[in-house]
């Protein structure tokens, strides 16, 4: 006979455990179906030592079960000891192979042949329950595994890592340091990787730590009777077959939404796309009555989130009205918009009004507002002007915005209720491309870039919306502002994008011109070869376009392109692009005015050739990606390291600057400070969000650092260390009257002070921000020897080195 409780809560992740531990807090009869032998395997096949943030920070833990930032054994341990402290009834090995509901009753059917029946059911089984395998014959050999919990486990033995992403590749490269390591990419590169893990790898694959397969696929995995080997792969590569002797494969290749059990279950998906989740009410009901979904499944990845569901979701079911937590937070944002009533009432105009944001659940809208602020400029108001270094995202929720497009005949652009805009200043790294104002009764949403990116990176529908949007823009300030999205509408159709790696080449002197490109993310370069040699003419940022005469009467294209760094544009094909000349037969003009400004310049850099190397020579040092960067005239420097003294007293003590590090190129030297890049590598992967970009350009660090180093780490450039605070020094009177003074050739520092300093964090340059007259190692200079230059001045800059 089948066992009965009130409330049936399907796996022990973080909604899980904390609906285990309230029901049993509340004295309601329970139990907990966790399919493993222990709790919350997601964050149980964690790498040994991940250290886990509780974000959002601001939002408070209503949960009995403990939760705050820490490591992944200390996490796992605390909810051990709140299981058995509150004596939460869980069931291990109780794999839940179908749903049914009969009448009142739910019917849970474990794999194990056990049947449990509730009256209500909790879902927390997220969305990596489903590991996605080899798919070859193999997949389940013994020595084939699909998680790793410490690599040190492991010594002297060859190992295939398969898989592309951040998980592959750290397993690959901490197996490496006592292994023979090969990694498997079913790709050309490593492109849904973070940016320093890309680089990690790339570098362990050139020195010769780890051999890569690219563009190749396992076939099978056999085991071997004989040899000392466990057994082969044979892959699929793109020059035919290949087999590896192994003794271990680890495959990282992701998981899969259990969609199909869910639906088995009776819940609807909005939609096909693979990336959406369930419908549920504020109260995480789905449309099955008594079916409750909390957690990652329910469009809330984030484990503190998910431990607030799991309290709310059992007060529901028990028929209390309890507050979701994050209603105070939400009603603050909200209290500035015009006729608020209630947190869901607003949530709900939102969605109406921001067709961007109907795309997503009302559980995923709450987790973006925490994130955003509202804003209610007034008539007048500048949201941000042309060149300001910011960018986060704003949607319209009512009122309108003028966009400057230029500011010199004050032709703009009107965006209204519904609409987005900071799009390009998002995607492309590089300051503001026109200046907005605010209209009457303007209601707005700003959105921070790392939260946008990581809804962009999450929803595809969403991704796909604002890149359509990008591109119509783009085609539209850059070629036609006179034109309206219907008058682009074909253009925009035909157009591509299309992505580059480092050095790729988009089209080569000589070529039939075809097309051109608008440049979207990144940075160019422009070379003739001149006398058999490769000269570059110039450097083209992201928000600029080549290739625009080979399509004006220029048969073939009269220069190479080719990307500096990783680089995206749009392609424009030729009929499209002549189609719009013919609409608008002044941007003819235009860009023949444009070609003419080129032209001269490009006449210049010749004249100079050695100007082109010295660009070459910038190329390879980062700053295709830079938008500031420092560099110091060796014929004029005297070594007097006055710019790294000044960095130092600027900064409380440690400098940001190593000027004798960095390499040198016809007496122009770049010293290891920032770039300040377009797209921060840094910024990438903080997990407390402490790397900024202020309005003028610079990226700093703020005082939440928590000193974990991801971002030196992530840095390819060497530019920021790890430090520890250095003790404040001691006033005039502490000095003179205390004996508290310097050694010789010390600083005047509070020994016990020294003695007290602990707590390594992150340093950086950060171009003096907010200091009065620029980088103090510019202005220390004696001699004129340090400069700081954006691209944009990089021809200048090399034609004066002549």
């Amino acid at each position: 006979m089948a066992e009965r409780f009130k409330i049936a809560i399907v796996g022990s992740g973080p909604g899980g455990i904390s609906a285990g531990a309230r029901a049993a807090e509340r004295g309601v009869a329970h139990v907990l179906l966790e399919a493993e032998d222990h709790l919350s395997n997601t964050i149980y096949r964690y790498q040994k030592g991940k250290f886990v943030m509780d974000e959002p920070g601001i939002l408070p833990l209503r949960s009995p079960v403990p939760f705050q930032a820490g490591s992944r054994e200390g996490i796992l341990d605390g909810w051990n000891d709140a299981a058995q402290r509150l004596k939460i009834n869980v069931r291990y090995k109780h794999e839940v192979a179908s749903i049914k509901k009969d009448g009142a009753t739910f019917s849970l059917k474990c794999a194990n042949g056990q049947t449990i029946e509730a009256d209500c059911v909790v879902l927390g089984i997220g969305l990596q329950g489903n590991i996605r395998k080899l798919g070859c014959p193999g997949e389940d050999l013994p020595f084939v595994q699909y998680q790793l919990d410490d690599p040190d486990e492991y010594e002297g033995e060859t190992i295939v890592v398969v898989g592309a992403g951040d998980a592959a590749i750290e397993n690959a490269i901490a197996l490496a340091r006592q292994n023979n390591v090969v990694i498997i990419n079913r790709k050309d590169e490593f492109g849904r990787a973070k940016k320093g893990n890309e680089t990690a790898i790339l570098k362990a694959i050139e020195d010769g730590l780890i051999e890569c397969y690219y563009d190749s696929a396992p076939e099978r995995v056999d085991a071997l009777s004989v040899g000392r080997k466990k057994g082969r792969m044979i892959l699929a590569t793109k020059n035919g077959k290949a087999q590896i002797l192994i003794d271990r494969v680890i495959a990282r290749l992701g998981a899969t939404a259990p969609r199909a059990f869910v639906e088995g279950c009776g819940v609807v998906f909005p939609n096909k796309d693979p990336a959406s989740v369930p419908a549920i009410s504020p109260q995480y009901e789905s449309n099955v009555p008594g079916l409750y979904i909390v957690g990652a499944l329910g469009g809330y990845p984030l484990i503190k989130q998910a431990m607030n569901q799991g309290y709310e979701v059992i007060e529901y079911i028990l028929g209390s009205q309890v507050e979701p937590a994050d209603a105070p937070l939400l009603k603050a944002k909200f209290a500035a918009l015009p006729g608020f009533s209630s947190v869901d009432e607003a949530l709900a105009r939102v969605q109406k009004n921001v067709h961007l944001l109907a795309q997503i659940t009302p559980l995923q809208l709450r987790e973006f507002m925490l994130d955003s602020e509202l804003r209610t400029p007034k008539a007048g108001e500048t949201i941000f002007e042309r060149n300001d270094y910011t960018n986060s995202f704003f949607s319209i929720v009512e009122g309108e915005v003028r966009v400057i497009v230029d500011e010199a005949s004050g032709g703009a652009i009107t965006l209204r209720r519904g609409e987005f805009f900071g799009e390009m200043g998002l995607i492309s790294g590089r300051r503001r491309s026109a200046s907005v104002v605010a209209s009457v009764n303007c209601v707005l949403i700003e959105t921070p870039r790392r939260s946008m990116n990581r809804l962009i990176n999450s929803v595809e529908a969403i991704k796909r919306e604002i890149d359509q949007v990008f591109v119509l823009r783009t085609i539209q300030s850059r070629f036609a502002p006179e034109a309206d999205a219907s008058q682009l509408a074909d253009v925009v159709a035909a157009s591509r994008l299309q992505r580059f790696k480092a050095g790729d080449v988009l089209f080569s002197e000589g070529e039939p011109g075809d097309s051109l490109h608008l440049v979207r993310v990144g940075s160019l370069t422009i070379s003739r070869n001149i006398g058999g040699k490769d000269v570059v003419l110039s450097y083209v940022a992201a928000g600029n376009y080549v290739g625009e005469m080979a399509l004006l009467g220029e048969v073939k294209r009269s220069a190479t392109a080719r990307a500096a760094i990783a680089s995206e544009t749009i392609q424009l094909d030729a009929p499209s692009f002549l189609k719009l000349i013919s609409r608008i037969p002044v941007l003819k003009l235009r860009l023949q005015e444009e070609h003419q400004k080129r032209t001269a310049a490009n006449l210049a850099m010749q004249a100079t050739p050695g100007s082109g190397d010295i660009i070459s020579f910038l190329m390879t040092q980062g700053a295709g990606e830079a938008t500031d960067i420092l560099l110091i005239d060796e014929s004029l420097c005297v070594r007097c390291d006055n710019c790294e003294k000044a960095c130092a007293e600027t900064h409380g003590g440690t400098s940001r600057l190593d000027r004798e590090a960095g390499p040198t190129f016809a007496s122009v030297h770049v010293p290891t400070s920032c770039r300040h890049c377009e797209h921060p590598h840094c910024m990438k992967d903080c997990p407390p969000d402490a790397i900024h970009r202020a309005p003028n350009g610079e990226v700093f660090i703020a005082d939440n650092c928590i000193g974990c180093g991801n971002c030196e780490r992530n840095c390819p450039y060497g530019v920021i260390h790890m430090a520890v605070k250095p003790p404040q020094k001691p006033g005039l009177l502490q000095w003179l009257l205390l004996g508290r003074g310097p050694g010789p050739g010390e600083a005047p520092i509070d020994k016990k002070a020294k003695k007290a300093a602990t707590g390594k964090k992150a340093v950086k340059c950060d171009m003096c921000k907010g200091i009065q007259g620029g980088p103090a190692c510019v202005r220390s200079c004696p001699t004129g020897a340090a400069i700081r230059i954006s691209p944009e001045e990089f021809s200048i800059y090399a034609q004066s080195r002549k």
